[in-house]
This record gives C-alpha cells, sequence and structure tokens, in this order.
C-alpha cells in the first residue's frame, strides 16, 4: 500500500501563488508516475499535471506556463508550484500516484485526501 498526505492548499487572490506538497510512503518503489487531480464542484476528476519516471513532466493546457510540477526523491515529496491563479482554478486537488506494470496492461492509483484550493478577490 502507499499512503499519499497532501498539504499546502487555501484560499489566494486572483494571480497570487500556492504550492501544493504530497508525501508518499508506504511500498512506494513500485510507483512509476505521480500526478495532481483537482475536482470542482459538479465536474469530474481531472489530470492537472504529471510526472513520469518513463514519459517526463505533462501539464492539461489550461495550466500550461502557469502550473510547475516537481519531485523531491529524496523526501518522497511531489509539489505543484501554482503561479497565477485564476478564479476557475478553485477546486479539491488530489495527489496520485500510479503503479504500472506488465507494460502497462495493470495499474494501481492511490489517492491523497484532497485540499482545497480557492481562488477568490
Amino acid at each position: 500500500q502507499v499512503q499519499l498526505v497532501e498539504s499546502g492548499g487555501g484560499l489566494v487572490q486572483p494571480g497570487g501563488s500556492l504550492r501544493l506538497s504530497c508525501a508518499a510512503s508506504g511500498d512506494i518503489s513500485s510507483i512509476n508516475v505521480m500526478g495532481w487531480y483537482r475536482q470542482a464542484p459538479g465536474k469530474q476528476r481531472d489530470v492537472v499535471a504529471s510526472i513520469s519516471s518513463t514519459t517526463g513532466i505533462n501539464y492539461v493546457d489550461s495550466v500550461k506556463g502557469r502550473f510547475t510540477i516537481s519531485k523531491d526523491d529524496a523526501k518522497n515529496t511531489v509539489y505543484l508550484q501554482m503561479n497565477t491563479l485564476k478564479p476557475e482554478d478553485t477546486a479539491v486537488y488530489y495527489c496520485n500516484a500510479a503503479s504500472l506494470r506488465d507494460l502497462g496492461t495493470s495499474r494501481t492509483d492511490y489517492w491523497g485526501q484532497g485540499t482545497q484550493v480557492t481562488v477568490s478577490s
């Protein structure tokens, strides 16, 4: 099992910044991909950014140039630096870790508890 603990959410004005952190523990040796998802009220949970050990970093178009995902392997922690925040970024942000096995034919996902990000003036 893998446990993910998130922190760093909060209330920020438009144009402001936040940094989310996600600390992973447990059986993390099998994790290939980590990322951040977000879910606004009444909407589905969508990927925001991800970092893969094989394919690198990807972002959803709406956050490109504003958000940066990074990983500190020594601390087993992934970060999401969010700059130039917009009201439409308001959502619960979830850390995700995934283990892909058998050439990607099998996948196990682990989720953090979620942290609220509210962008409002």
